[in-house]
């Protein structure tokens, strides 16, 4: 399902930054990226699995170019190791909480098993790509409530349109003392008369309550100020070719935006940057020597940083912007932005 109506930051006047948005200001106006979700939500518990699909072809076959950054790397995220030594993806990423991140590996294993039966037996193994941030606080996460099956819906709900805030992974999460979650955005970036797009899907677990900042310059928060602890996983994507020392520039630049939010990447935060490019493709079996492969003029790139800085950011405050409270495990609770600055939908 797409966002509800009213319930992105950009719709209050909570634009960031100056370059023009995609067409739905999200990770999804890269051609062929799909996102779906799998919420949990019962008892104690307020978790589930985000799945974003970088294109629609076998993902194991078909390899876009990737890149992965750590700014701190309080995290147990698996896949990462593999991704930075060879600059490829190979399977869809998935967003789950810490202690549901075997669980999602494992389904990823049998997801690319299905469509390949000879992984592991007549070609190599796949790295399965899980990401996570701690809901602890609003959900039971001993339960360990997120099977194989609700991570296998999150892939199959997968498309250009979805649900923001408090949905998937993001179910759980707080940030900077309100309920976080999922939040995304996009801008476009006009290179030789063609119009591409960069986009960026966030999971927002992180930053001390009375840090936000507004891009008007305000600071909200809805209690006194606590220790930075938490995480965030920004995955971005774009159709720009790039190779994968580009991508890792470009996905660094990330943490301008979560500074621009009001973080300081606190010693207990995990703070986590994953992206690929739709342009660059690597197959598994190449039938040539030599690959084809194009990059971006070096002196262009400053866009594209200000496009990840701008587009982390927004996502951010779309990410709380778009969360209804939530009072989870033991009673406890999170208020949303949206009721704090006053705003109803």
């Amino acid at each position: 399902m797409p966002p509800a109506p009213g319930c992105r930051a950009r719709d209050i006047g909570l634009a960031c930054g100056s370059l023009p948005p995609g067409a739905r200001n999200s990770i999804a106006d890269v051609p062929g990226v799909r996102v779906g979700h799998h919420t949990l939500h019962g008892a104690d518990v307020r978790t589930g699995v985000t799945a974003i699909v970088p294109h629609p072809g076998d993902l194991f076959r078909d390899k876009p170019v990737a890149a992965a950054e750590v700014l701190n790397g309080f995290g147990k995220s698996i896949g990462l190791m593999q991704v930075e030594e060879l600059g490829q993806l190979e399977t869809p990423i998935l967003l789950t909480n810490t202690f549901s991140v075997g669980t999602c590996g494992n389904a990823l294993i049998r997801h690319a098993i299905a469509g390949n039966p000879g992984i592991g037996r007549r070609t190599g193994t796949v790295n399965p790509v899980v990401c996570e941030c701690n809901d602890g606080y609003l959900n039971d996460i001993q339960a360990m409530a997120v099977t194989e099956a609700d991570a296998l819906a999150a892939l199959a709900a997968a498309g250009p349109d979805f649900a923001l805030g408090a949905v998937g992974a993001g179910a759980g999460m707080s940030s900077f003392g309100f309920k976080g979650g999922i939040g995304t955005a996009s801008r476009q970036v006009v290179l030789d008369g063609e119009t591409h797009h960069l986009g960026v899907l966030l999971l927002a677990n992180f930053g001390r309550a009375g840090d936000l900042r507004l891009p008007d310059g305000r600071r909200v928060g809805p209690s006194a100020p606590t220790a930075e602890r938490g995480s965030v996983i920004v995955v971005l994507a774009t159709d720009i070719p790039l190779d994968h020392r580009q991508l890792r520039r470009v996905i660094r630049r990330a943490g301008a935006g979560l500074a621009w939010a009001g973080s300081f990447w606190g010693n207990g935060s995990g703070d986590v940057f994953l992206g690929f490019t739709t342009a660059n493709r690597v197959p598994h079996e190449p039938r040539t020597d030599l690959l084809p492969a194009r990059m971006l003029a070096e002196p262009r790139i400053d866009t594209l940083f200000q496009a990840a800085a701008e587009a982390t950011h927004e996502a951010v405050l779309d990410a709380l912007y778009a969360a209804d409270p939530t009072t989870g495990r033991a009673g406890h609770h999170r208020p949303s932005l949206r009721d704090t600055l006053g705003e109803t939908r």
